[in-house]
């Protein structure tokens, strides 16, 4: 369990920590010489379980928020820290904003310096401390009274973090990339760099290849630490030291993620839902900038919301977060909002879409998208945006945006009932709508080739425009690759047709097959050009040579070169006459000679013939032979 302390500055967060750990957390000399804290400082409770409790003790003064902010994000417990002898004080107020807005649940306020007041004083320091938790999310945190100078009442804070660590269910680790947020960075002689942090999802063991996002560094896990001892791996819910090579210390810092490249996915422009705190005297304008922070990250950002509109204090609206400067997000995370001069907290949300686009963002389509990814679950988001997507949806972004692992999203596809299609650019579409979509393929075909029965199949993008005009075009050709896979359609350059589709299959042109075919058939091994063969039959040029080339299209007969035509009977006998030939020969090999004194046909026509041949892969040419590849018969 990590718990991270919150409140006003010299209330004794510090000492408390000492107090339950033993460890001054204060580390920087400038904290020692100034007596207090400037950045962020940790420290270990170990549990007679075995289980650890890790502390991130936050600095109170309010210049250093964005310490304090980095120290909170992806913590279990809260412990709001309020002084006895002050009583509720600004950063008070703030850090418990910043807790509630940051969805932290889980907590106690512990007041503190209790000796240097009477009873009634603590008291009414812890009755004014419940009546300020009773509008947040720590409503039924318990209130302890306790001095770190008497030991009063430690005790039974270190049994209630102890139970609370108990009762914690781990968090989840399995299905998901690793993901750790850095607050710190170094060097150590002989080790190279290091990073701190909160091990946000997933599980990190040494050897593993990893990335500094959002910079996008390629590092390699050299070894890992938890409570300054070497560790087989770290898991979502602890923090750790990580060394890595590949990385140095001007190439990471606090703000980055170290992350699985999976989810490497920098991004400048973030779907969110926002809560405006209610004691802001002004509403939020569209595009006030501001300063973002995410994680341990602060960067500047500008809010868009419908212009004209505003975001009212207390009212939770969607909005999206146009940022300067890249950083790295995932669906669910939480973020604080501070004013552009980062002199006051504003607000804060949960990120709904971390690649959000910079178009159609009021549009009912998008609104309605918005509320799917705000289901409580990716199961019930995927549900939902297959029954609003007529498009599909994209695997890749919707794995990337809730970090999910490959396996787990087979499950959940399986269970959603989606099929994919496509395999770089992978799409998800319901089952039923995948059916109908290949029924309408089929159903256009038949009609088209109704209407236009010599034409050699429907145009590719038409046939998509009139079944699923909503498609990718690179998502509808999967879509065709499957039937043509399962022999129900036969695609063609930039055409589709239903399988024995006949260019011919009407009077005019079964008339002039019934002239042609004889001819043909009479010129044995050696038909007829086009040429002659229009002549010898009275016709022109151009009938025969479209006839002949729609004919082929169908199979019935077939270019051997650029002006001869030979039925498809004539070439498989042909081809039995290579095989005879190959089989003829101690070696399988046979010379163009050869075969042309087996056909009786000229050498240079032999030659066209056996180049044709090995075209269909029916015979392979080895120098001046040639061998049978494979059985003719399947393909002629």
């Amino acid at each position: 369990m990590i718990v991270a302390t919150a409140g006003h500055i010299d209330h004794g967060k510090t000492l408390l920590v000492k107090t339950l750990t033993g460890v001054d957390t204060d580390r920087l000399p400038e904290e020692k010489a100034r007596g207090i804290s400037i950045d962020l400082g940790f420290a270990y409770l170990p549990l007679p379980d075995g289980q650890l409790i890790g502390f991130v003790d936050v600095p109170g003064h309010e210049r250093f928020i964005r310490n304090m902010l980095a120290g909170v994000c992806g913590i279990d417990f809260a412990l709001l820290v309020v002084a006895a002898d002050d009583g509720v004080m600004p950063q008070t107020i703030e850090h418990l904003n910043i807790l509630d807005l940051l969805g932290v649940a889980r907590g106690a306020a512990v007041i503190t310096k209790t000796d240097r007041v009477d009873e009634a004083r603590a008291q009414q320091v812890a009755d004014n401390v419940k009546t300020l938790l009773a509008s947040t999310r720590l409503a039924a945190a318990p209130v302890l009274q306790i001095s770190a100078v008497s030991g009063a009442g430690i005790a039974e804070l270190r049994e209630l973090l102890t139970r609370e660590a108990m009762a914690q269910a781990a968090r989840q680790s399995t299905g998901q990339h690793f993901r750790l947020a850095i607050d710190r960075a170094f060097t150590i002689a002989g080790s190279g760099t290091v990073v701190t942090g909160t091990v946000f999802n997933g599980v990190v063991k040494p050897g593993d290849k990893l990335v500094v996002s959002p910079a996008g560094t390629a590092v390699r896990v050299r070894g890992i630490q938890i409570q300054g001892k070497p560790a087989a791996q770290a898991a979502a819910g602890q923090r750790c030291a990580l060394n890595l090579t590949g990385a140095d210390l001007e190439s990471v810092s606090r703000g980055d993620w170290v992350l699985d490249e999976a989810i490497h996915g920098p991004t400048q422009r973030i779907d969110v839902r926002i809560s405006i705190i209610a004691a802001e005297a002004k509403p939020l304008k569209h595009w006030t900038p501001v300063h973002l922070h995410l994680a341990t990250a602060d960067v500047t950002a500008r809010v868009a919301i419908r212009r004209g509109e505003v975001i009212a204090p207390g009212s939770p609206v969607l909005a999206q977060l146009v940022l300067d400067q890249p950083v790295g997000a995932l669906h669910g995370d939480r973020f604080i909002l501070r004013d552009q001069s980062a002199n006051r907290t504003l607000g804060g949300g949960r990120v709904l879409d971390p690649f959000a686009p910079a178009t159609r963002r009021n549009s009912s389509l998008r609104l309605a998208e918005l509320g799917a990814l705000e289901q409580p679950t990716p199961e019930t988001t995927l549900a939902e945006l297959s029954r609003l997507s007529d498009s599909g949806i994209d695997l890749a972004r919707f794995e990337k945006t809730f970090n999910i692992t490959a396996g787990r999203a087979a499950a959940l596809y399986a269970q959603a009932d989606l099929v994919q299609l496509g395999k770089e650019h992978r799409i998800g579409i319901a089952r039923a709508r995948h059916i109908a979509m290949r029924e309408g393929i089929v159903t256009s075909l038949a009609e088209f080739h109704r209407a236009q029965p010599q034409a050699t199949g429907q145009d590719i993008d038409m046939l998509r425009q009139a079944v699923a005009p909503c498609l990718a075009p690179d998502t509808f050709s999967s879509l065709l690759r499957e039937l043509a896979d399962a022999r129900r359609i036969e695609v063609g350059g930039s055409t589709a047709h239903l399988p024995g589709h006949n260019l011919t299959a009407n009077t005019a042109d079964e008339k002039l097959w019934q002239t042609l075919r004889p001819v043909l058939d009479a010129g044995g091994f050696a038909p007829p050009i086009m040429r002659d063969l229009a002549a010898q039959l009275k016709l022109k040029d151009a009938i025969v040579k479209d006839f002949l080339h729609r004919k082929a299209k169908g199979g019935e007969v077939m270019k051997v070169t650029a002006d001869r035509f030979y039925p498809r009977a004539t070439l498989a006998t042909l081809a039995a006459i290579a095989q005879a030939t190959a089989q003829s020969s101690p070696n399988g090999l046979f010379t163009a000679a050869q075969y042309r004194d087996a056909t009786g046909t000229g050498r240079t026509l032999a030659i066209e013939i056996l180049e044709f041949l090995d075209t269909l892969g029916v015979t392979q040419r080895i120098g001046d032979a040639r061998k049978m590849r494979k059985d003719f018969v399947p393909l002629l």
